[in-house]
């Protein structure tokens, strides 16, 4: 007896899978998107096919064919409208599916209209296949309809394609619209087309395999993906998969940003495979290369963006240039605006000149919308050309030829990459006639004290650290000091940046609950969530738990304030919760997450890239400390404090949240070790805490973006290169900066800008804080703009540098 109870969970186990799985939908069978009759299986439970829940959207559903294994349900195939134009279905919770045998499938939404059928006539049953093919099988054993024939954006193995097949992308990811990318299969090859959205207008195409094409194969035995010509030869589209093709799932995607992508998956994970999608080959090349084969729309990018291809992880990017940001974040393609106000064409000259200035940028390029060219002529004499002219948004020079080209904005198919030999100079404003500070002018005031405001420092690792910190933090973090001008706070109606008042409930269903951590601090933790706004914005939702009780009228007026600080170059904080005992801030969420994650991991970071990010968060400084209405000092300027949104912009987080801790609430957060970390020297010493802490800590992280490793390494055999500070100050006075890049093509071939940062770093980091630049000298170093004097050993005693 005590045997058979043993088997009978392992009976129900066996009979119960088959069950799951079906083999034939007989006619009459229904699907509801919610409830247990919302999909069908393929025999092996590999595919699904039924409603699937839109990313972001709960209450939305697709008529789809997905991996049902596969951990994110990556989708092969969805619904769409029949006619010359086919359009996404989308569905509410009140819709059904019926399999009838003269309609086949029958698709009607919640008021019982049909928004969806197959046609099929004389069907028997329907089938989901272990293939991915969905299928409608008539009496007589023939197909009537199938999924395969009807593709989306994916083909799976064993799927053909015929002449007059085509691929179309999603807009994004997670928005299954007829997106921006055509694969179009003619019988004279095969071509990817840019297309207009939403008129479906086809530019040129930005890559093609021309031949007298009779079909696209995706071979299920080598996994290659091929063209068959008419004289039965086979050209190959992809190369294939190494190693047998039974222990993985298979697609190819036509991508969002406009890639055909073979990619395998896992069917069982070990540990020298992990549980995602492995890229196995694409088409084209560098997409970033491939749309400058077209001169008319917006390029992959849109209107003055430009793209980065990393050949490392085969993705592009798409990047503003300074002072500019996307219009939209989650879709990019939209382009890039100006954060400034357009030069007007009634200044003359010399006000022009004095109000905005152009920006040098190398390997970039946008190879249209230019009005004017000049030849030849000198790099100086393009510059005031285009600085004069109100209508010029960007310069562009080729010393090789010495030819100057004007562009006016919009600008189209912006490229970056190594094969760029022009220097292109973009106008922004200066410093002091940005938009921000002409708007904020008129409300300041002058004479005003305030409190440094500093986020955790330090984790004690000894009983002495600990008792020498709470000291500095007791007598030195918090000092008032004189500032110019101070703004008055702006209610939260105010144009600019509004910020949303957030209840409790809203947050923690934006979080499911407060599920997934993206990260802790010394004030709290930090959640991933997704608003249910008409975008599904993703927002970081921090929860301070450390925060002493105040009135709410405190809490409200302290964060409009920290709402007031805009730039580029900072986290934004979008709203807050204040309820209760519950005080909640929200941000944008950052999509590439923290600097640290991705300077220190296994991929090295382009060296173009790193030097972009350091005058990301030099810029950001910058603001903080001069130019945003009220003056912060950071005091907790570190890798994880900085984090890289979707186009690697550099943005520094927690600027502001100190504001809101009292100062018993600064506790020490990160150990010492005896040596040099992210730390001021000055925190140790009886002397006044000023914004020079924060030039130390960047000088320090400035150092690891170019050597690309942390500032301590212990477990270095070289003990000389132990902590970086030291080592990098040697290799500069031995005239070898070159071993802080070894390895480093690309560095070492612009390494007059490596020493160039490494002499700026070295500055940064005196012991005297007095012998630090600030960070407007730092940021005018880093570009150029100002000469830099030779530093001293730290055991000299020179003037401070002006």
């Amino acid at each position: 007896m005590a045997t058979a109870l043993l088997l009978l969970p392992l009976l129900l186990l066996l009979f119960s899978t088959p069950l799951q799985a079906q083999q034939n939908v007989t006619l009459g069978s229904s699907l509801t998107p919610q409830g247990p009759n919302s999909s069908w299986l393929s025999p092996s439970g590999d595919f699904a096919f039924g409603f699937r829940p839109i990313e972001g959207n709960t209450s939305s559903y697709l008529l789809a064919v997905w991996f049902n294994k596969a951990s994110d349900k990556a989708v092969a195939w969805y619904a769409k409208t029949s006619d010359s134009d086919p359009a996404l279905i989308q569905v509410s919770s009140g819709a059904s599916l019926q399999l009838n045998s003269n309609g086949g499938l029958s698709l009607q939404d919640a008021t019982g209209t049909e928004v969806w059928t197959t046609r099929g006539v004389g069907v028997a049953y329907a089938a989901m296949l272990n293939t991915g093919n969905f299928v409608l099988v008539g009496a007589d054993g023939s197909t009537k309809w199938e999924s395969f024939k009807s593709p989306v954006d994916t083909i799976l193995p064993t799927q053909v394609l015929t002449s007059g097949s085509t691929l179309r992308s999603r807009i994004i990811p997670t928005d299954y619209s007829n997106g921006r990318f055509l694969l179009d299969l003619q019988s004279t090859g095969v071509f990817l087309y840019i297309v207009a959205v939403p008129s479906g207008h086809q530019y040129d195409p930005y890559w093609s395999q021309p031949g007298n094409t009779t079909s696209l194969v995706f071979n299920a035995t080598t996994g290659v993906v091929y063209i068959t010509l008419d004289d039965g030869s086979q050209i190959k589209f992809t190369s294939g998969v190494i190693g047998t093709m039974s222990d993985y799932y298979h697609r190819a995607t036509l991508d969002p940003d406009g890639v055909f992508r073979q990619y395998m998956y896992p069917k069982k994970p070990s540990k020298l495979s992990s549980q995602a999608w492995s890229v196995v080959d694409f088409k084209p090349p560098n997409i970033c290369q491939a749309q400058l084969m077209q001169n008319a729309g917006s390029g992959v990018c849109g209107f003055n963006s430009y793209c980065l291809f990393n050949v490392s992880n085969n993705q592009s990017a798409c990047l503003c240039p300074e002072q500019y940001s996307f219009i939209d974040e989650e879709r990019r393609y939209k382009g890039c605006k100006p954060d400034f106000e357009p030069q007007s064409c009634d200044l003359d000259e010399a006000t022009a000149s004095m109000q905005f200035k152009l920006v040098p940028m190398t390997q970039v390029d946008w190879p249209y919308a230019d009005y004017e060219q000049y030849s030849p002529i000198s790099k100086d004499q393009c510059q005031q050309l285009c600085l004069t002219d109100c209508f010029c948004a960007v310069a562009v020079y080729q010393d090789s030829q010495n030819t100057c080209w004007k562009k006016k904005m919009p600008m189209s198919n912006g490229n970056m990459g190594d094969n760029v030999d022009r220097t292109l100079f973009v106008k922004v404003p200066n410093n002091n006639s940005t938009r921000s500070e002409t708007i904020g002018s008129n409300k300041w005031k002058k004479d005003k004290k305030y409190w440094i405001l500093g986020s955790s420092l330090f984790l004690g690792s000894s009983v002495l650290v600990n008792i020498v910190l709470i000291s500095v933090i007791l007598f030195g973090t918090y000092c008032t000091v004189t500032v110019k001008e101070v703004c008055s706070v702006k209610s939260s109606n105010n144009i600019g940046l509004p910020l949303k008042t957030f209840t409790y409930a809203e947050l923690e269903k934006a979080t499911g609950r407060f599920r997934e951590v993206l990260g802790t601090g010394a004030s709290g933790i930090v959640y991933k969530g997704q608003l249910q706004d008409d975008l599904g914005t993703y927002i970081a939702v921090k929860k301070i738990d450390k925060l002493e009780h105040e009135t709410e009228k405190e809490f409200t007026v302290e964060v409009q304030t920290i709402g007031q600080t805009h730039h580029k170059n900072l986290v934004r904080l979008l709203g807050f919760c204040n309820e209760g005992k519950e005080r909640l801030l929200v941000y944008e969420y950052m999509t590439n997450g923290s600097l640290n994650k991705c300077l220190f991991g296994d991929v090295r970071l382009q060296w173009n890239l790193r030097a972009q990010l350091a005058l990301g968060v030099a810029r950001g400084l910058l603001y903080l400390h001069e130019e945003c209405c009220t003056q912060i000092i950071h005091c907790d300027i570190k890798p994880q404090n900085i984090l890289l949104d979707g186009n690697f912009t550099a943005k520094i987080s927690d600027f502001g949240l100190a504001k809101l801790l009292r100062t018993n609430q600064t506790q020490t957060n990160t150990g010492i070790r005896g040596t040099r970390g992210y730390v001021a020297p000055e925190w140790f010493r009886n002397i006044g805490i000023t914004a020079k802490v924060d030039v130390y800590s960047f000088g320090v992280i400035l150092l690891e973006l170019i050597c690309c490793r942390r500032n301590v390494e212990s477990e270095v055999v070289e003990e000389d290169k132990k902590i970086l500070t030291y080592w990098a100050s040697d290799c500069y006075r031995c005239g070898r900066v070159d071993f802080l890049v070894e390895g480093d093509d690309e560095a070492i071939s612009d390494l007059k800008k490596v020493e160039r940062y490494v002499v700026v770093a070295l500055w940064c980091v005196q012991e005297d804080p007095t012998m630090r630049p600030s960070m407007m000298k730092v940021v005018q170093m880093l570009d150029g703009a100002s000469s830099i004097p030779t530093p001293p050993d730290s055991s000299s005693f020179f003037q401070s540098l002006p």
